[in-house]
């Protein structure tokens, strides 16, 4: 049975794609509802008619709640599933158009790249095996020198006399003796050819067996062209290098590098496959792909809505931020180094924690342009304890393996994990409410000293209960005056 997350996300139904993001998030149903739908919409769009398709637009997201239950996790891990080009950004970067920072804009050439590097690695993918023929010729050329010896003519010219004897139908005897040479040159090449083909043969078996993988070998690398940046009309992430100015008229530089053949194979694979690739072709893929697949992050969202308490002082150009990025939400044409791009339909997904600042404080166009709502919840102490043991990346069991490389097992008893779990969710309680976040911070405070200590001890295995946790925390953790101490 296909996994899914091998699955292709177009072809996962909404419970599919929520049961994937399981795996890596606890809890929220309701948001993992919301973005597999908002997904399901672009593969149900993508069926109809062009001139339907155009018209419909991607219902963008605003996701609430506080930092760390998992919001910007649900919008990197739905873009992985789909290798969709995903970008994160952070409203507050951005400043309104005259004042010095951060274009709005440029959230849309940081998607176009991400979606440049998505589209060149996979048409790389695709060369790699044409790529590695190449380059296991190229590494056998290098073990064998002169092992491709061409038969080569003497290029002497013939004067104006050999010219009349042969019109005669007679060769003089310069060229009976050019003949005689070429003809013993090319038996020579022919033997030499047989034997070479042999000793090839043989090479590439070992080669392919790994067993030349750590025999030095000189090689011909193309060296990358050290190239300027130039600013252009046109603002932040307009620049062109002055090598692009020529285009491919530059001639390209090669070097000689003497390295292991394992390290050649993949200098010479990568180096070949991009010699096959259009990147032209690349170019046009990727902004398409931006264009119908990109989704953009918007975090921190709440930071630029003005509420009544904020509108003096530095905090006059938030509107202003949130009126530049209207028409982008919207859907209009942003000029990028690669070619224009249409927004109309990537999808936004806005996030905040909204504590002092509500929605409703957003100006209505740019509420409008959010109509999918969802409220994500306060994490209980039992969503804690699956978050510690559940996922596929589970805090306890990344810790395990940092560990294991040293050669120490570390164990978790069950009564250790409820104790973090409950120790996490009361501190979030008593002061700031920092989510999840919070159990990466007892966890590098609960084993410290073991990391510190694990060189020079003689224990492989170790085992933490509820007392180790409790007596690690005991000084700084008291019920009584628990909201004095901030973790």
């Amino acid at each position: 049975m296909e996994k899914l997350a091998e699955k292709k996300l177009y072809s996962m139904t909404p419970r599919e794609i929520v049961e994937a993001l399981d795996k890596y998030i606890i809890g929220q149903d309701e948001a993992k509802k919301s973005v597999a739908v908002a997904l399901r919409n672009r593969y149900r769009r993508s069926l109809l008619p062009e001139e339907m398709r155009e018209e419909i637009t991607p219902k963008n997201i605003l996701m609430m709640g506080p930092t760390g239950v998992g919001k910007t996790e649900i919008a990197r891990r739905l873009a992985k599933l789909n290798d969709a080009p995903f970008v994160k950004v952070e409203a507050t970067k951005f400043t309104e158009v005259g004042y010095v920072g951060r274009d709005v804009e440029t959230m849309i050439r940081d998607l176009v790249e991400a979606s440049i590097r998505i589209t060149k690695q996979k048409r790389l993918e695709e060369k790699y095996v044409v790529a590695d023929q190449i380059a296991e010729e190229k590494i056998i050329d290098a073990i064998i020198p002169g092992g491709r010896k061409a038969s080569a003519g003497t290029g002497t010219q013939s004067g104006p006399f050999d010219f009349i004897m042969d019109n005669a139908g007679y060769k003089s005897q310069k060229a009976q003796y050019e003949e005689q040479q070429a003809k013993k040159e090319e038996e020579e090449t022919k033997k030499f050819r047989d034997e070479n083909a042999l000793t090839r043969e043989q090479i590439r078996s070992q080669l392919r067996d790994g067993l030349l993988d750590e025999q030095y070998i000189e090689i011909q690398v193309t060296e990358s062209p050290k190239t300027n940046q130039l600013d252009v009309a046109g603002g932040e992430g307009m620049g062109i290098s002055i090598g692009n100015i020529f285009g491919n008229d530059m001639p390209k530089k090669k070097k000689n590098k003497k390295v292991t053949v394992k390290d050649a194979k993949k200098i010479l694979r990568e180096e070949e496959a991009q010699n096959l690739i259009d990147m032209d072709q690349v170019e046009d893929e990727a902004l398409e792909n931006a264009e119908q697949n990109g989704i953009i992050f918007i975090d921190e969202i709440d930071k630029i809505a003005a509420g009544e308490g904020y509108r003096s002082g530095a905090d006059v150009s938030r509107e202003g931020v949130q009126r530049d990025i209207l028409p982008i939400v919207e859907g209009s044409v942003v000029n990028t180094k690669h070619g224009p791009v249409k927004t109309d339909h990537i999808l936004f997904i806005g996030a905040g924690a909204f504590h002092t600042a509500k929605p409703t404080d957003l100006i209505p166009e740019l509420q409008g342009r959010f109509p999918i709502r969802v409220e994500l919840e306060n994490l209980t102490e039992e969503a804690f304890l699956r978050i510690l043991t559940v996922p596929e990346n589970a805090l306890i069991k990344q810790h395990k393996a940092l560990l294991e490389t040293e050669g120490a097992k570390v164990e978790f008893t069950d009564d250790a994990i409820e104790e973090i779990a409950s120790m996490a969710f009361l501190m979030n309680e008593q002061t700031e409410n920092i989510g999840a976040r919070r159990l990466h911070t007892i966890l590098e405070k609960l084993l410290e000293d073991i990391s510190f200590n694990i060189p020079d001890m003689d224990k492989d295995e170790i085992v933490i209960d509820r007392a180790y946790v409790q007596e690690k925390f005991m000084e700084k953790i008291h019920p009584e005056d628990m909201d004095k101490y901030i973790l």
